[in-house]
């Protein structure tokens, strides 16, 4: 059913159809459709002038308020019997989808009651993103001039990232999808800590342990800062010297850390055990098996799927899928178990992700699907065949309504996009 109101009966929880009646003076006309999902999107369009709109409560996840619903005594006084018997069942079938709406939003809210929108958590996040690869820059560089390593500095940074992503897990995920070919050993420290704490918090882990795990994943390569950094950034393949000598900065960060105030047995070991593999083929103890904690395996994951996925001075990074593939295949190396639990958390296409969908459109990978990690929620904006830009609207790739699937990942810049204005274009609007 669909009902015009006034902008100060909009509830968060409608789905907006379209705009009904806009001020003159408005110097934007606003026509996209989609369901309000905070107060700040009603504060936002009563800003820009809108004063009525057209509500579909068929899509919204809260019921028809009463005042708009019409009896079933009054249609059966002025509808032929077919048709108020027809109408009686769509009724029907829309209070069924009401309630199943509602109740899946009672399950996510009770799920995470802390929880931010997206759009809310995206505009804390890039700020604290942006602060956080500053600092870190700055402190890998003092570390590589001979310094200290400050370890307070790098908790705050970890905590601050634990609390953003707890409120909602895909605003600091997508940021890790900004790639930075200068950049790559900082930022590697930052993004190992932002996907180690989404998979902490998939897996049900408690906020004191995601934080150790968090800190973890941004020391698990300080050591790095003091190799010569030349060959840190080698773009040929290294030789069996220079290998060895890249070993040693496990030595390097467990030394940078050692003593110092907040580092616990569970930093330690992922320090020094995130290069141990299953088979023993690892380093630096060749350790086996169960004899690498679950902390270590996971920061191995966590390890490689960043790197593989990043782009350095070296190299050009590989599509997600290609990482996850990797880490799959490796059955012997990765726990598979682990593995199977991280695609299921991040998706096969993870969120800051663009794809290529069948009805020939791009797509910004907003929200995975546990259940189905193929059919992510999107974001459709642009039109592959005319190669332009088209007016944003979200959708369930799962949903039965359809058949549009992803065909592929594809890279940002092979459409000439740039990911950081997309993201702040769609996302801080």
């Amino acid at each position: 059913m669909r009902v015009t109101l006034p902008i100060s009966e909009l509830k968060p929880g409608m789905f907006v159809d379209s705009v009904h009646k806009q001020r003159a003076d408005a110097g934007v006309k606003i026509k996209s459709r989609g369901l309000v999902r905070d107060q700040g999107i009603i504060s936002r369009l009563h800003d820009e002038g809108v004063l009525e709109l057209n509500i579909d409560f068929a899509l919204s996840e809260i019921a028809i308020p009463q005042k708009y619903q019409v009896s079933e005594e009054t249609l059966e006084r002025n509808t032929p019997e077919s048709e108020f018997i027809e109408a009686k069942q769509r009724r029907r079938r829309r209070g069924q989808q009401q309630e199943e709406s509602q109740t899946r939003s009672r399950k996510k809210q009770e799920q995470d009651s802390t929880a931010n929108s997206l759009e809310k958590e995206f505009l804390i996040a890039s700020q604290a993103f942006e602060m956080h690869n500053r600092k870190i820059q700055v402190l890998y560089g003092d570390i590589t001039s001979g310094m200290k390593a400050d370890v307070s500095l790098i908790n705050q940074i970890s905590k601050e990232i634990v609390e953003s992503v707890l409120r909602n897990s895909n605003a600091m995920a997508i940021l890790t999808r900004l790639q930075d070919r200068e950049g790559y050993n900082w930022r590697h420290m930052i993004n190992c800590a932002i996907l180690i704490s989404v998979f902490a918090k998939y897996l049900g882990v408690k906020q004191p342990t995601i934080e150790q795990l968090a800190m973890g994943a941004m020391l698990h390569d300080v050591g790095h800062a003091r190799l010569p950094q030349g060959l840190v950034n080698k773009r040929d393949k290294l030789n069996e010297m220079e290998f060895k000598a890249v070993k040693k900065h496990v030595v390097h960060s467990l030394g940078l850390v050692k003593g110092e105030q907040g580092i616990t047995p569970l930093i330690m070991d992922m320090i020094v055990n995130h290069h141990e593999r299953a088979d023993g083929s690892g380093y630096p103890r060749g350790l086996q098996g169960d004899k690498i904690s679950k902390a270590a395996r996971m920061m191995a994951i966590v390890d490689v799927y960043d790197a593989m996925t990043s782009e350095r001075p070296y190299q050009q990074g590989e599509e997600p899928v290609h990482a996850l593939r990797y880490l799959l295949s490796n059955k012997e190396q990765f726990d598979p178990e682990l593995v199977q639990r991280f695609i299921k958390c991040l998706g096969v296409h993870p969120v800051g992700s663009i794809v290529k969908l069948t009805n020939e459109r791009l797509a910004l990978v907003l929200e995975g699907n546990q259940h189905a990690p193929t059919a992510p929620i999107v974001r459709v904006f642009y039109n592959t065949k005319h190669m332009h830009h088209i007016t944003a609207k979200e959708l369930d790739l799962s949903s039965p309504d359809h058949d549009i699937k992803v065909i592929a990942s594809i890279r940002p810049l092979d459409y000439q996009i740039n990911l950081s204005r997309l993201l702040k274009d769609h996302l801080l609007a």
